[in-house]
């Protein structure tokens, strides 16, 4: 099969090389994205001028009957023609002739592809704010749900000091609005054309790259045409946006798997995101939340392949490049598989409420709090710190809890101690004393949810506005 390019050549292309170089197999992802460049693109010739209005409508039906093809699956891509490019220019040029050949005119597969990923991320970028949109929103109802229910809160993984459950879900509101905003912001670095800088210089033909880009919807073009056709940072933004994004749904994973436990009770995921054992029947596994948290490592790995590809690229344009599409799809389906399973999945988990309860009155996560107490009555903290610490070891060497203690026994550590201590240590009091802003106190965390869903509103706007301009 004689090459669309093979001019210059006096040998077919060996066929190992073919196959090795091919990209056909994976850059197809790009069909659309392909075809909706191309559309643009010939639009533009034949408003400058450079093509007559006869052969643009010839070649824009083209376009649209394999566009049909493409959707209904019956057009068959080959490596002979190596890349999503040319198989749609080879297949127009079969259904209309010669003509289709002009489709090229002022363009290079350079900047064809560049654009490709740019409108390709572009609906990507949108879709997975709708994602974290959709998270955040069951994280709130749960939040709502157990506006009362204590837990204890962890630092080293041991227990620190009692904490609500609502406040607990808010963090990874906030950890998951922060992955949203990086999206948001990261938009405007993909939302710029790059066709019409050609292969890395330009092009003779009287383009307009200005019309090209309002036709697409981009907000800017590339000033510059040798970065229009090398940049990739905007991909790599992404891959760190995303690895993020799983590294915070990683670590609500190791939670959840915690949290799941028979050791811990504290939840129960829903049949429907569990998973049982071939051998031990009464398993029932969250391989969901498993999933999630390995997967996260090919996300990361995507990024640090992509970087370590373009580390000592000069510019422009160089075959290496083909290595930024099969890890960019495959953080694509990554994080939409875990997106969409995270939010119903948070959504139907039940909350064992008695379970956190009887976690919370046996232990010493209320210990801090009678530091403070003796720090108000006038004690250094350093001094009160030491006579806690020997408090809770009396209470361990002694098989009790801090509110098992008599007043009597509190004396002897201290005759600061008042029978006011016992009110002190109670689970909703240690709580409601952390009223400072984005405290765990509970009328901190009822305010922290309104604010919250104000921004969820203000992202749903943005949202809706890019999804139009997505189309």
């Amino acid at each position: 099969m004689s090459k669309l390019w093979g001019g210059r050549f006096t040998k077919q292309t060996d066929q190992l090389v073919e196959e090795y170089t091919a990209s056909i197999t994976f850059d197809k992802e790009l069909a659309e994205e392909d075809i909706q460049g191309s559309l643009a693109h010939v639009t533009m010739l034949g408003k400058c001028g450079i093509l007559p209005a006869e052969d643009v409508e010839k070649i824009k039906d083209g376009l649209y009957a394999v566009q049909g093809m493409i959707r209904r699956g019956e057009l068959e891509y080959t490596i002979q023609n190596e890349d999503i490019h040319m198989n749609i220019e080879k297949t127009l040029i079969d259904l209309i002739g010669p003509v289709g050949g002009k489709l090229h005119t002022g363009r290079s597969r350079n900047d064809q592809v560049a654009t490709d990923m740019h409108l390709y991320l572009r609906k990507r970028v949108v879709e997975f704010v709708g994602h974290l949109i959709k998270l955040q929103e069951a994280l709130l109802d749960q939040a709502k749900k157990n506006i009362d229910t204590i837990i204890p809160g962890y630092t080293h993984l041991q227990r620190a000091q009692p904490i609500l459950f609502a406040h607990h879900m808010m963090a990874y509101v906030s950890m998951f609005q922060r992955d949203l905003e990086r999206l948001q912001d990261s938009y405007k670095r993909v939302d710029i054309l790059p066709l019409g800088a050609g292969a890395l210089a330009g092009t003779t033909f009287p383009i307009d790259r200005h019309f090209v880009a309002e036709q697409l919807g981009f907000g800017r073009v590339y000033e510059n045409s040798l970065d229009a056709v090398s940049d990739r940072d905007f991909i790599l933004e992404f891959l760190s946006n995303a690895s993020m994004i799983m590294m915070h749904l990683s670590r609500f994973s190791e939670e959840m798997v915690l949290w799941s436990s028979t050791e811990f009770a504290f939840v129960e995921l829903d049949d429907a995101f569990c998973t049982g054992s071939s051998i031990m029947p009464q398993k029932k596994n969250p391989d969901v939340a498993e999933l999630v948290r390995g997967k996260t490592g090919r996300v990361y790995g995507n990024l640090f392949g992509l970087m370590t590809v373009l580390k000592s690229l000069p510019l422009a344009y160089n075959k290496d490049m083909q290595e930024d599409k099969e890890g960019m799809f495959d953080t694509v389906r990554t994080l939409q598989g875990a997106l969409q399973l995270f939010a119903p999945m948070v959504a139907t988990m039940k909350v064992n409420t008695d379970r956190m309860r009887q976690a919370v009155n046996q232990d010493f996560s209320n210990a801090t709090d009678i530091a403070d107490y003796l720090v108000n009555k006038g004690l250094p903290f350093r001094q009160a710190h030491e006579v806690i610490g020997k408090t809770v070891l009396y209470c361990i060497q002694n098989k009790k809890y801090l509110l098992d203690m008599s007043i009597e026994e509190f004396k002897t550590f201290s005759t600061l101690f008042e029978s006011d201590i016992y009110a002190v240590l109670q689970p909703e009091q240690v709580v409601n004393a952390r009223n400072v802003y984005g405290g765990t106190a509970s009328n901190q965390v009822s305010e922290a949810i309104a604010r919250a869903e104000q921004v969820l509103a203000q992202s749903n706007e943005w949202l809706q506005t890019y999804l139009e301009k997505s189309k």
